[in-house]
């Protein structure tokens, strides 16, 4: 594995691979060298065939407080577009296999758009979220407006990306923005019992299951199910898929290969 200068990285369990966000002093604040590493981590993870779940969480008392402002004070529009301000980002999107966000502290602004990038976020009770931007003459970029709309809805949505304003892990449940609030010194072993859980499955149809629930979001209804039955079809073709069933058939736990 690559190392990193502001990540932690290692494999637990059963085929986990946990990335740590590892700028404590900056509260995690995300600078692009910082994105850029987290993308490479992500993508190496993917690659690898030991990995099956990946985690995502921060070193401190913060998952991440967002971008690196600093970096970002004498940026103007034709730096952003010959820099590709946000193609790390989207490579994001292209991870195949589970991610799971384990947050806690304070998940703001870039942050949060990255833990929006996560599949399912399990969260510290007593973590913050926000989206801050407006409050400095900006506004997500990576992300966040689009995201959070979906989730919560336009109503909720707008009404934080406007204001700025900081809303609890208790909200944030109640509008499906995160799955699971857990005691602040169980966050780490509950999301690795859960990470662990799914390593357990076949890893072809988590990847065909993530891939048509991330088509559902943009496709009409029928066009939605058309692309899930293709990838229905697609995993008859999978040897998990002979020895889920043989398995079930002769009453025995069955041991997925992801082939």
């Amino acid at each position: 594995m690559t190392r990193f200068e502001y990540l932690e990285t290692s494999i637990e369990g059963n085929g986990v691979a946990v990335i740590y966000l590892n700028r404590p002093r900056q509260l995690n604040s995300l600078n692009r060298k910082m994105v850029s590493e987290i993308v490479a981590a992500m993508e190496d993870y993917d690659r690898d065939e030991n990995v099956r779940v990946i985690v995502l969480t921060g070193v401190g008392r913060a998952f991440s407080a967002g971008a690196d402002i600093d970096e970002m004070t004498t940026d103007d529009p034709i730096s952003l577009e010959l820099l590709n301000q946000f193609a790390d980002w989207d490579r994001l999107t292209l991870i195949k296999k589970p991610i799971i966000g384990a947050v806690k502290g304070f998940v703001f602004g870039g942050g949060f758009e990255l833990a929006l990038s996560c599949d399912l976020l399990i969260s510290a009770s007593g973590t913050q979220f926000s989206f801050p931007e407006v409050g400095l003459g900006v506004m997500p970029g990576a992300g966040g407006t689009q995201r959070l709309t979906k989730l919560a809805g336009r109503t909720k949505a707008i009404e934080w990306l406007w204001t700025g304003e900081r809303f609890s892990a208790e909200v944030a449940l109640t509008h499906g923005v995160i799955n699971k609030i857990v005691a602040p010194e169980l966050l780490m072993e509950e999301t690795l019992k859960f990470a662990n859980r799914l390593a357990t499955q076949p890893p072809l149809s988590l990847r065909l299951i993530k891939d048509s629930v991330n088509k559902a979001v943009d496709y009409s209804l029928y066009e939605g199910m058309q692309y899930e039955r293709k990838n229905f079809y697609l995993l008859f073709a999978s040897q998990d898929q002979k020895e889920g069933m043989n398995a079930f058939v002769g009453k025995r736990k069955p041991e997925y290969r992801g082939k």
